[in-house]
């Protein structure tokens, strides 16, 4: 907070009649705002924000995910009573569980059928999207989508040349996988790629979208491996590919804001592993 010392100069002059003019002059110290302090603040606040909006929408997807695998009752599926006893526990709100659970069963919370839309776009500083959602509402989530990417920077148009269709197959286990294993399978079964989590307790193995569901199956009985979900995806291509942005940066940034809107169910970006919550 800056603090300048300001002299004001002021001509005072006496009523008519007088002989002579008086001049006057007084100083005052004068009180800057505290722009620095409140711009750190601020920055704080919305970098806090953004990984408390980042934790709630794993929690969510998880959620969905369990859902998808064995159902929406919590009395039949234990899988889902122990995550959402879990995410309440963390502070997730219950209007949050209650929309990933009907999600995760193709409704909306009103009962209504879900349906997916996509929207590419460019996001600042120059990352291609493409962004999946389900929802009741197609037009109005357009809307609200094209409405968000103009606000911090993008422009919607056509990404998907960055991009190619592949099944991916999550599959973890409770102890650590044995990747030369893994991968002799993967190599025998033609997967076109793999990935081992960081925690060494999961893989994400990708292959051609007509052969995901049965090489799920074909990988996870021989290797004794739990899958946990397996999907179409967009990956990015070897020449679209770029690094992990840092958190807080002009990369990471506008992606963080376009996950923190709830209704998207996937963010697809040449960024490794951004758009990868479950690698």
């Amino acid at each position: 907070m800056a603090i300048l010392n300001r002299c004001v100069s002021s001509i005072t002059k006496r009523p008519s009649g007088s002989h002579f003019g008086l001049r006057t002059i007084s100083t005052h110290r004068v009180l800057l705002s505290g722009h620095n302090r409140w711009s750190k603040i601020k920055h704080e606040k919305v970098k806090e924000d953004a990984v408390r909006s980042k934790e709630r929408s794993q929690w969510a997807r998880n959620i969905q995910d369990a859902v998808k695998r064995n159902g929406g009752d919590l009395n039949s599926n234990a899988e889902l009573s122990t995550l959402v006893a879990q995410a309440k526990r963390a502070g997730l709100p219950k209007e949050i569980i209650e929309r990933a659970i009907a999600k995760g069963s193709g409704v909306s919370p009103s009962g209504d059928a879900l349906e997916t839309v996509t929207l590419e776009a460019m996001l600042p500083p120059s990352i291609s999207a493409i962004i999946e959602c389900q929802t009741d509402n197609k037009t109005r989530t357009l809307s609200n989508l094209r409405h968000l990417v103009k606000t911090i920077g993008g422009t919607v148009t056509q990404t998907s040349h960055a991009f190619e269709r592949q099944g991916r197959i999550i599959l973890e286990s409770d102890s650590q996988i044995e990747e030369e294993r893994v991968m002799d399978h993967v190599l025998e079964l033609g997967a076109l790629d793999m990935e081992i989590g960081e925690d060494q307790r999961s893989v994400s193995v990708y292959t051609e979208p007509s052969q995901t569901a049965s090489l799920a199956q074909s990988l996870a009985e021989p290797l004794r491996l739990n899958i946990r979900k397996y999907e179409i995806v967009w990956v990015p291509r070897p020449e679209s590919r770029v690094g992990v942005a840092e958190p807080g940066s002009s990369t990471q940034l506008p992606l963080e804001q376009i996950i923190s809107m709830t209704k998207i169910s996937v963010l697809h970006t040449p960024a490794d592993r951004l758009d990868r919550p479950d690698s």
